[in-house]
């Protein structure tokens, strides 16, 4: 059974009357807000009266909703949000209802569309709802949230309420052009529908599309954002060898709750790190952030020696021994980089080094600090010879073969 969300307005009528005539049990629920006095009373009486026409079970709840926007210093809309979702929770938990259905439709998508672009709220704001999702309630957000009328446009919901004669009451505060939202539907809407007639299912599936590429950035940055942030620190070294590293630190100072100019400012800083100029430190919602400085420059010791066949490869900790003859090149001290792999002693597989540190619980600064061995022989520059003091790749281990080694310590 489902739980649809009704105001009493000419979307949300809709809404239920369609799912009235789809034949499945459900109920509905309506929020007072207490906003517009006696409207919002006759709001609520006309929701009553349909259910009980119908035989539907009404669950009304009224709200002292400017008191708790004082409370909690949000804006009005955003009280009444956070009311009314937390409520729906509640009342799904209670009755066992298995989802939340609500009237928002394409133009509402278009609307919200429009005011994430004017905040600058970047790629997420511009994908407007999803019409499946989950209730935006920490405590419910495991209760399925529908919107089945997000790709109909309001004139198409106006035709079903002629088409159907359901009852609806008109917000008289819709025609006010004192809020954004209002300013959008009553002033811009109309001259974009003069340059396309149909633009608001043009622009639904122009979010569908963003909302693609979202999912392909979101996996990006999971996959990348474990290399070089700790929840503490950011590797810049490392992550300015990373595909896209502006995108990966803007993201991680977005989760931070830096602002856009902070975030614009510590990615100039970044990129700019070699310059000396020190700028800083941030301080965000969850702590400070501040530009810490590089490491330097990686160093070892290598000494060749002769070796003896049927002598034992064990050396002191720390200390690693190669077959010098299995060298290509030069043997070169490095940083790590993504793409960095190894095939451990013993083993057949390769093993990314980012998963290798992972296994050893190495900290940022730990694998900051790591000294890999590479062989500038090597076909693929991402081959490590070795991890100096830890281990050493299986190509280049003692064999019977061997008649001379390369001993590489820590310097």
């Amino acid at each position: 059974m489902i739980l649809v969300a009704v105001s009493g307005g000419r979307d949300s009528m809709v809404l239920a009357e369609k799912v009235r005539r789809s034949g499945g049990p459900f109920a509905i629920a309506h929020c007072n807000f207490r906003l517009r006095g006696d409207e919002s009373d006759a709001d609520e009486d006309l929701v009553r009266e349909w259910a009980a026409r119908h035989g539907i079970t009404c669950h009304v709840q009224a709200f002292e909703t400017e008191a708790y926007a004082v409370r909690k210093g949000i804006s009005i809309e955003m009280a009444a949000r956070e009311l009314r979702y937390r409520w729906f929770g509640e009342l799904c938990r209670e009755h066992g209802y298995e989802a939340v259905l609500t009237a928002h439709h394409a133009d509402d998508n278009a609307e919200t569309f429009f005011l994430n672009l004017l905040r600058g709220t970047g790629i997420k704001g511009l994908c407007g709802m999803q019409e499946n999702g989950f209730l935006p309630d920490p405590d419910f957000g495991d209760i399925p949230l529908h919107r089945p009328l997000l790709h109909t446009t309001r004139a198409e919901i106006d035709a079903l309420a002629a088409e159907w004669e359901v009852p609806y009451r008109d917000d008289r505060t819709n025609a006010e052009n004192t809020v954004k939202r209002n300013q959008l539907r009553n002033r811009v809407f109309p001259l974009l529908r003069e340059i396309n007639p149909s633009f608001e299912k043009t622009l639904a599936e122009d979010m569908d599309r963003l909302r693609m590429v979202r999912e392909i950035a979101d996996t990006f940055f999971e996959e990348h954002v474990r290399l070089v942030w700790d929840g503490k620190r950011v590797d810049t070294a490392l992550l300015q060898t990373l595909p896209h590293w502006e995108y990966i630190l803007y993201r991680i100072l977005e989760g931070e709750g830096l602002t856009s100019l902070q975030s614009a400012q510590a990615v100039e800083i970044v990129r700019n790190g070699r310059s000396g100029k020190r700028v800083g430190p941030f301080v965000s919602a969850t702590g400070r952030l501040v530009r810490e400085e590089p490491v330097g420059e990686p160093q070892m010791r290598v000494t060749e020696e002769p070796w003896e066949p049927g002598r034992s490869p064990v050396a002191p900790e720390g200390t690693l021994l190669v077959d010098a003859d299995k060298v290509h090149g030069e043997l070169t001290p490095d940083r790590w980089v993504a793409g960095d792999w190894i095939r451990p002693l013993g083993m057949r597989g390769r093993k990314k080094l980012q998963d290798w540190f992972k296994d050893r619980h190495f900290s940022l600064e730990d694998k900051r600090h790591a000294v890999v061995v590479r062989d500038s022989g090597l076909p693929d520059a991402h081959h490590a010879v070795a991890i100096v003091g830890h281990l050493i790749d299986d190509t280049y281990k003692i064999t019977a073969a061997t008649r001379r080694i390369f001993r590489i310590e820590p310097a």
